[in-house]
């Protein structure tokens, strides 16, 4: 007979797409007036440097566009999220442009704070959910940083008004790593006070939620409440469609 696993003593939840609507704040900018994220990057990154001198834009995309594609070839692949500063430092380096200290501080503090300032929307559910389960489990947020850093992050968090219901935060920016990196959960795992086994990873993707969360010794659940990205497929120990189930599911983890 299989020995019973240990009960659920923490959660940990990823941030975007799970508990945050990714690119839910592109409608809003654009009733603003606004230009989409990724062209206002690049409308800062050609403004700080033609203070300086000019700059056509058919050499800022294409060095923007390059210097993304560096940044997921490493996040991907090394399970590294360089800092918006390091995106940055590459980028100019690829133009052979430098910015004054300060400026280069001005320009990275408006890509960070770009979903501050139009911020995007919760997951249905998920202050109601998170009352729910405050008090009966320790919780945390385990997150890659892409453009907010987790400074940005658990601002958005305190504006929505649910930064106190987490125990611990993990930002792939401020640990050195991002997932399925198994340093990412034994940081929550410090974090929330909790041995591994004990704690169960809420996200939607399989490699990095999933498969990051067994290879670490945790249990996951695969969340689909904003997108469904293969749970016909999923190896999680369960798929959560609504976070209104989740107290439910929880529950029934613990008698498996």
């Amino acid at each position: 007979m299989c020995a019973k696993r240990p009960a659920i003593q923490a959660i940990t939840f990823d941030l975007w797409d799970t508990l945050l609507i990714d690119d839910s704040d592109e409608p809003k900018r654009a009733a603003q007036g606004l230009a989409p994220k990724c062209v206002e990057r690049r409308n800062l990154v050609q403004k700080f440097i033609e203070r300086h001198e000019p700059i056509s834009r058919e050499l800022v995309d294409p060095a923007y566009d390059t210097a993304d594609a560096a940044f997921r070839q490493v996040w991907y692949g090394q399970n590294v999220t360089w800092t918006v500063r390091e995106r940055l430092s590459v980028l100019l380096k690829g133009l052979g442009r430098n910015l004054p200290g300060p400026e280069l501080d001005d320009l990275v503090r408006l890509h960070e704070d770009m979903e501050l300032t139009v911020r995007p929307d919760l997951a249905a559910g998920v202050v109601e959910v998170l009352g729910n389960l405050q008090g009966k489990y320790r919780m945390g947020v385990v997150s890659d940083a892409i453009f907010s850093p987790g400074r940005a992050l658990r601002q958005l968090l305190a504006d929505y008004n649910i930064l106190q219901f987490f125990d611990g935060f993990v930002f792939s920016d401020e640990v050195g790593c991002a997932k399925p990196n198994i340093g990412v959960f034994e940081a929550a795992a410090a974090a929330l006070g909790a041995e591994l086994g004990q704690i169960v990873h809420i996200g939607d993707r399989e490699q990095k939620d999933v498969e990051g969360a067994y290879a670490a010794g945790a249990r996951s659940i695969l969340c689909t409440v904003v997108k469904d990205r293969g749970s016909q497929n999923t190896k999680a120990d369960a798929i959560c469609r609504s976070f209104e189930d989740l107290p439910i599911i929880l529950e029934q983890l613990n008698h498996q």
